[in-house]
């Protein structure tokens, strides 16, 4: 009896401890969340894909410590830095690696600067959004630190547990981390749009830190080189950004004919899209492609010209908020997500629209 007795109290003092274990590890775990995001930076300024990123590193925890990695070279990634340090309050720090090395973000030395870091750092998350930029350093960096990443990721249900599409767009997995630290993810910067009141509102300044780059040895064999970078000179906004997009598909014929959705685009104040059929005829380059192994948008107007609805563009722009179909096949599988469908000929529809708005002021 004595020695029942004996044991109950035995195991309620373990029971007793293990709880106190339990719940200081729980809060040890939600004060350590630390994430590192790797910003993309253009002439000075953070480009908004990023700002999207650190939205997405605050749902890990509301304790999150958020650093921001950015790579460069001379005053330019400079200027991006105090730019960085002031633009959003829930970045507590910016990292810069100043060198000639990442003039431009080359995949080998971008993520040998990512495992540095980490190895100083020691950060239980790094992100990244699932730009070209992003999905070109992130796994190589993963593969460095012998993890796997996760994708194309759209809701954050915890520091381990995270939801991404499957199946073009048309299922969704919840995924839950279980391998070492760091946890790497991109994440669709269209499913973490940052709050007006976010931006440019920061009262204090975040500080900004050099990376000590002497122990950073260059590969003697660099798989991949820089040839040359060209953009087209348009006033018209970015397309992943766009309030307002206008798309046209193959059924405009020509890249001549595609000029007309330019003109549309031009008095709506939109920015162009096109599917990856219009592309691959040529019409347009490939920097345009709305789709699955394109752009993914989500504006609030999404506008389609002789669009068909394959899954691989419906991936890709699903998730604006109000879809406009234009078509002359009624059967056409771009009616069955669009709110409103016009079964006609964009011939015609096209040049009267052009006609009845007004000029953007």
């Amino acid at each position: 009896m004595a020695a029942q007795v004996l044991r109950r109290k035995t195991l309620a003092n373990l029971s007793a401890h293990s709880s106190s274990l339990f719940s200081k590890s729980s809060f040890s775990l939600q004060r350590l969340i630390t994430t590192l995001v790797l910003g993309e930076h253009e002439g000075g300024s953070i480009k908004a894909q990023s700002l999207s990123a650190v939205v997405a590193a605050k749902s890990l925890g509301e304790d999150n410590s958020i650093s921001m990695l950015l790579a460069g070279s001379g005053a330019s990634v400079q200027e991006a830095a105090r730019y960085a340090a002031s633009c959003h309050p829930s970045i507590s720090q910016v990292i810069v690696a100043d060198s000639d090395t990442f003039m431009y973000p080359l995949a080998e030395p971008c993520a040998k600067l990512v495992h540095l870091i980490q190895q100083k750092g020691g950060y239980s998350h790094i992100m990244a959004t699932s730009s070209s930029f992003g999905k070109n350093i992130l796994p190589r960096a993963a593969a460095l630190l012998d993890v796997s990443p996760i994708t194309d990721v759209i809701e954050i249900s915890g520091p381990q547990l995270f939801v991404r599409p499957i199946y073009a767009g048309n299922a969704f997995c919840t995924v839950r981390y279980t391998g070492g630290e760091p946890c790497m993810l991109t994440i669709r910067s269209t499913s973490f749009p940052v709050p007006l009141t976010s931006a440019n509102s920061k009262s204090d300044v975040a500080p900004i830190s050099q990376v000590d780059l002497s122990t950073f040895g260059e590969d003697k064999v660099c798989k991949s080189k820089y040839v040359n970078h060209t953009s087209q000179d348009s006033e018209r906004p970015d397309l992943s950004n766009a309030h307002i997009v206008v798309t046209g598909g193959r059924a405009l014929k020509s890249a001549e004919n595609f000029k007309m959705i330019e003109k549309l685009a031009e008095k709506l104040g939109a920015a162009v899209g096109a599917t990856r059929a219009a592309v691959d005829a040529g019409f347009v380059p490939n920097e345009l492609q709305v789709g699955q192994t394109g752009k993914i948008v989500a504006p609030e107007l999404y506008m389609a010209f002789g669009v068909s609805g394959a899954i691989q563009h419906l991936a890709g722009m699903r998730d604006s908020k109000v879809i406009v179909a234009v078509n002359k096949d009624a059967d056409a599988p771009i009616f069955q997500v669009a709110d409103y469908g016009l079964v006609g000929d964009l011939f015609d529809v096209i040049p009267e629209l052009l006609e009845k708005l007004p000029e953007k002021k």
